[in-house]
């Protein structure tokens, strides 16, 4: 994401033309847009799940507000762009982005099938260079990527920001490959677009709430041609990946990276990349592939734990050109969690990293610079310590990765307090919040849905109300914290559509009901108690005393 000081520096922009071709988007199969009709919020309101969660009803008006603002920025594709389906964006410029698009996905999904948001993605697929390439910033209106991220001069990989843009100065970087040849031909983009290869987690989490197969074989082609460009262009000589500042804009980090330095972040990207091509594969029935990528993933793991490691820091660190591993603890190291890089002793190191107050268990989780470093800012500073729901979403899905979901609830449920508590304030959404107070962070936007529409939406739905889908395994899982009433209504996953209530009656006893126009598997958690019930097309009531066993739960 660009900061806004880039306003500022516009002048120094190129004006060269975007050297673009009818040659992208080849392994992509949509090649145009169907026009479909665009509704309004208020015309599918009634059509989206209607949570329930009587504990705190400003979490179920800031959910509301959240798809409101959403719905605000839901858009067709603009004539003669070239894309080729609607999309959900941040309409905070003239351009979409990759990151801020796959994560708006992860929450949007929810809205599915009335509104297929992941197809949103498939205007990057069909923009896809055929090297590979997948440019994380296009505009809007002409389709065409972001004019300073082509690589109109035909160089070798080079970053034409550099590494000090959020501190206001811009400078051509070249990239120096150490113990690699120079690869060729020259990219079409400039390191600046090739940051954060998150589509296929996107598609996975898609995957995990709508059960489309088909989606992925359309997808499978343009995810490998775009890991394997990535192996091409930005694989150092040491093994691990090349970033620029990585979309934080003002990260203290930012200088460690320049000309060819390698970044935590991106290198653990790309091992989650890998693996999650192998689940994938693993649902499209290609067992070699699912040997391949596991392996890829292992192997780059390995290396990151060898180098990027640091023992008696107890942190992961980027490496400058020399293989010297940065100082600065940002929120970039806890990619490898959700990137399976970590071993179950590094996992633990990292969760107590999470846990300290002096790094980044503040009083609102997890601000994106440990509180121990210099620069780290209490009302956020942008990427200098702000909290953000991208990153913390990261780390959420990490750590329920290696079973730590008490601590991933802990933050998904202090990050939502804090967004709907200014809310309240403000009356509105906004792009970041400060660590260490109630507050938006110093240097944000407000009606930011965009991506901070995750806290109100995904986490109000998956750890508020405790509903989390698994559409392979047909499972809808059930996590009940709330002493109150709790559930949804039009609560859709893998073709089905279901209303489910649990509250408590005059005997203490939790009464659910469940309605379900087919079937699926539930499974029903209360603390570290669980039982499974297969649900039937129709209506269920499930009296259960606490704590439970299968004498004590009753079907009616």
């Amino acid at each position: 994401m660009r900061n806004y000081i880039y306003l500022l520096i516009f002048c120094f922009c190129s004006l060269t033309t975007n050297a673009q071709t009818d040659k992208q988007g080849i392994y992509f199969a949509k090649k145009a847009y169907e026009k479909v009709s665009i509704p309004t919020y208020q015309q599918i309101k009634p059509e989206l799940p209607q949570p329930i969660y009587e504990e705190n009803p400003l979490w179920i008006e800031a959910w509301w507000k959240a798809w409101e603002l959403a719905f605000q920025h839901f858009y067709e594709p603009a004539e003669g762009s070239g894309f080729v389906s609607p999309y959900f964006d941040a309409a905070f410029s003239g351009n979409m982005f990759l990151w801020d698009g796959s994560f708006i996905t992860m929450f949007t999904n929810y809205a599915h099938p009335m509104i297929k948001s992941i197809e949103g993605l498939d205007n990057f697929y069909s923009k896809q260079y055929p090297s590979g390439e997948i440019c994380r910033e296009i505009n809007r209106t002409t389709g065409k990527d972001y004019h300073e991220w082509v690589n109109t001069k035909n160089q070798p990989l080079y970053s034409v920001w550099g590494y000090y843009a959020g501190f206001g100065t811009l400078k051509q970087t070249g990239i120096q490959y150490v113990g690699r040849p120079v690869p060729t031909p020259n990219p079409n983009n400039t390191l600046d677009a090739l940051n954060h290869p998150i589509l296929a987690w996107a598609e996975w989490e898609s995957y995990r709430i709508t059960g489309n197969k088909s989606r992925l074989s359309l997808v499978w082609e343009p995810l490998v041609k775009y890991y394997e460009a990535l192996q091409k262009y930005i694989r150092q000589g040491n093994g691990l990946y090349m970033t620029d500042w990585a979309s934080m804009d003002n990260s203290s980090r930012n200088m460690w990276l320049e000309g060819g330095g390698t970044g935590i972040d991106i290198s653990a990207e790309m091992a989650l990349f890998a693996r999650n091509l192998a689940d994938i594969a693993t649902v499209l029935g290609k067992k070699d592939r699912k040997k391949f990528y596991t392996k890829e993933a292992d192997d780059l793991s390995a290396l990151i734990n060898n180098k990027m490691w640091n023992e008696k820091k107890q942190f992961y660190f980027d490496l400058n050109l020399k293989e010297e591993q940065c100082s600065i603890k940002t929120v970039a190291g806890f990619w490898s969690l959700i990137g399976q890089v970590a071993t179950p002793q590094q996992a633990e190191a990292l969760k107590l990293q999470l846990q300290n107050p002096e790094t980044f268990g503040r009083l609102y989780p997890v601000p994106t610079l440990a509180a121990d470093e210099k620069d780290y800012h209490p009302r956020g500073g942008y990427w200098l310590g702000s909290v953000w729901a991208p990153t913390n979403t990261m780390v959420i899905r990490g750590l329920e990765k290696y079973g730590y979901d008490q601590l991933a609830y802990s933050i998904a449920r202090k990050h939502i307090e804090q967004v709907v508590g200014v809310y309240q304030q403000t009356g509105t959404i906004w792009e970041n919040y400060s660590a260490d107070t109630l507050s938006a962070g110093n240097q944000s936007r407000n009606d930011f849905v965009g991506w901070s529409g995750m806290a109100p939406i995904l986490y109000l739905l998956e750890y508020g109300v405790g509903l989390k889908p698994d559409a392979g395994s047909n499972t809808l899982t059930w996590n009940i914290r709330s002493e109150q009433k709790v559930g949804c209504r039009n609560y859709r996953f893998n073709g089905h559509t279901a209303s489910l209530t649990a509250e408590k009656n005059d005997k203490n006893q939790w009464q659910i009901e469940v309605e379900s126009n087919s079937s699926f598997v539930l499974d029903i958690r209360f603390n570290q108690q669980s039982f499974r019930k297969n649900i039937k097309k129709g209506r269920h009531t499930f009296i259960i005393s606490l704590p439970f066993n299968h004498k004590t739960i009753h079907e009616t």
